[in-house]
């Protein structure tokens, strides 16, 4: 898994510039983790949904499961 994650991480953003400084690339990448990987991309395990939307749907389920209750 951690592998992919870099496979991606390298494609997707590290590769596509040339770096200045060693701290504007950690700052990139940071950025990109936080950002694209970690809330848009969608994820297989949890049913190519990004991770944003499932959060966003358990706590719709949770909320309407203490309604019913």
């Amino acid at each position: 898994m951690a592998e992919a994650c870099f496979a991606t991480l390298k494609t997707e953003c590290y590769y596509r510039r040339v770096w200045p400084t060693n701290a504007g690339a950690a700052r990139a990448v940071g950025a990109w983790i936080e950002d694209r990987y970690n809330r848009r991309r969608r994820h297989s395990s949890i049913g190519q949904i990004s991770p944003v939307t499932f959060e966003m749907q358990h706590c719709n389920q949770t909320a309407a499961d203490q309604e019913a209750a």
